[in-house]
């Protein structure tokens, strides 16, 4: 595959000096048009060891405004890098829409290098290439632009730019015994190296090989890819744009079909998973007394297990309005330390929040080994409230079932005990709590106009549901449904059922 990238490609420093001045100022054209659309920009650096990442991040850096981008290097592992799931790292550094975001290795660092001293075998590699790919397809699909580059230097040229950095009082300082072990290597990291290109090289998220022999042959190519990938994007999204006004002016004095909701449909076809919830279910004061405390004990007891054996727990509540979350989370925080755990509501996502993939948000809170974080609503969102209002188009949350059993996965793979539950209640039991909460001058804040107008569309909220479970709903982090007509059982059911998964999970049964 590198043959093609030893021929030792080179540029005269006049044709270098000649052609610079105009390759940086469209750079800067294309990076400002960029910056007013809702396109993130990831520029992926990555090459052979001693091929110049660190020079062509510098020269990015100079060529373009680094007000509109950021640099991001993992050489530094933290602890909490350690203890979170592997992809939390690179979540916490993706780009805005419209910025710029130049990544040194980033995902491909760790299973390169393993691959090359044999830490890992060929399917651990190819299991860690098919995460990188959905990983990938996921941001393009939200939007994001992804460049990819390996530049390369043959063994020859490798050994003899470490000499001379060794040479250079200026530059000695940053070989090191890893390098030379990497140059020793320099086969098993081609072929590691080929093997992920391979795997990697799509459609959506290409890779750029690169003769770095001569540094301004590779800073030319390197500006020059980058130019052209950011003008074919811009130039798509205005023939999209212009086509898509063009196609509503045709429309505008057209009333469509909004499709069939969950009120049109016959019947039999409405029947949902959410029917087979025995909410009859109930418990009395003095027993759910009785039960909370047992319960509430046993949870802070394998709450401290957990933390002691570093198993984080994610814990998703979501369910009906009124259908009594918010207290089904009261008695889990009541029975744990306050150090443990951190309850995330969820709301109308932010400005910053928009700016980013809608997961994004969600990743930021993973929690750490031993410690716990329960979601107030969830990423569910995507598949339930803006399926149902249209603030999702239907690709967008066709394809989320995907990305969100792939990021609940990634959790269940760093050992995270995940749980879900939907609280549901009866259409006729949740009249009655809103109408409650009308009364109650504490609790009014609880009722809204959006929760009247949701109730209008609960059929097609069940339908939602429905798809919701069928689809997410996996071995790894299945769904609990919670009969919650009546509170106190509801409460109960929640705590055993956490508890019980825990001891599973501590006992590695899960």
């Amino acid at each position: 595959m590198f043959e093609a990238l030893e021929l030792g490609r080179k540029i005269a420093k006049e044709d270098y000096k000649a052609q610079l001045p105009a390759l940086r100022a469209d750079l800067l054209q294309a990076q400002f048009a960029l910056s007013k659309t809702n396109r993130p920009v990831i520029i992926l650096i990555s090459g052979t060891d001693g091929a110049g990442r660190g020079d062509v991040v510098n020269v990015l850096n100079e060529w373009l405004d680094p007000r509109l981008m950021k640099t991001v290097s993992f050489e530094r592992i933290t602890e909490d890098n350690r203890e979170r799931p592997k992809f939390w790292k690179y979540w916490q550094k993706m780009p805005a829409r419209g910025h710029i975001g130049v990544f040194f290795g980033a995902w491909y660092v760790d299973p390169i290098r393993d691959y090359a001293y044999k830490n890992i075998d060929q399917a651990k590699m190819d299991e860690l290439m098919s995460q990188a790919r959905r990983f990938e397809s996921m941001l393009v699909h939200d939007d994001a632009i992804i460049i990819k580059f390996w530049m390369h230097l043959s063994y020859k040229e490798q050994v003899s730019r470490l000499k001379k950095m060794e040479k250079d009082p200026n530059t000695m300082r940053r070989v090191s015994k890893r390098d030379w072990k990497h140059v020793e290597l320099h086969k098993e990291f081609s072929h590691a190296a080929e093997r992920t290109i391979r795997h990697t090289d799509t459609g959506e998220a290409p890779w750029n090989l690169i003769d770095a022999t001569d540094k301004r042959y590779r800073n030319l190519e390197i500006g020059r890819t980058v130019l052209s990938v950011l003008r074919k994007h811009l130039d798509a999204d205005a023939t999209l744009a212009a086509a898509k006004e063009a196609e509503a002016l045709i429309t505008e004095s057209v009333t469509e079909d909004a499709g069939t909701t969950g009120s049109e449909l016959p019947e039999d076809a409405r029947r949902t998973v959410l029917d087979t919830v025995d909410l009859s279910q109930s418990l009395d004061k003095k027993e759910y007394r009785k039960q909370l405390e047992t319960w509430q004990g046993n949870f802070n007891r394998l709450s401290w297990a957990a933390n002691k054996a570093k198993i984080s727990s994610v814990f998703v509540f979501e369910g009906s309005d009124a259908g009594g979350k918010g207290g089904a989370i009261r008695r889990m925080t009541q029975a744990t330390d306050a150090r443990l755990a951190q309850v995330i509501s969820t709301a109308a996502p932010t400005d910053e929040e928009r700016a980013h993939h809608y997961l994004w948000r969600f990743w930021r809170h993973v929690p750490l080994d031993g410690t716990i974080t329960i979601y107030d609503r969830s990423w569910y969102g995507r598949v339930l409230v803006e399926r149902v209002e249209g603030f999702a188009t239907e690709e967008e949350w066709a394809r989320a079932y995907l990305e969100i059993n792939n990021f609940e996965e990634m959790l269940v793979e760093h050992g995270t005990l995940v749980m879900k539950f939907w609280l549901h209640i009866s259409k006729e039991e949740q009249l009655y709590r809103f109408k409650e909460r009308e009364k109650v001058p504490y609790k009014q804040h609880k009722i809204t106009d959006e929760d009247w107008r949701n109730r209008e569309k609960w059929d097609d909220y069940a339908l939602a549901v429905n798809d919701m479970v069928a689809r997410t709903s996996t071995n790894y982090a299945p769904w609990f449904l919670i009969p919650g007509n009546n509170k106190y059982y509801a409460r109960i059911k929640v705590l055993k059922s956490v508890c019980k998964q825990l001891e599973k999970r501590l006992d590695g049964e899960i």
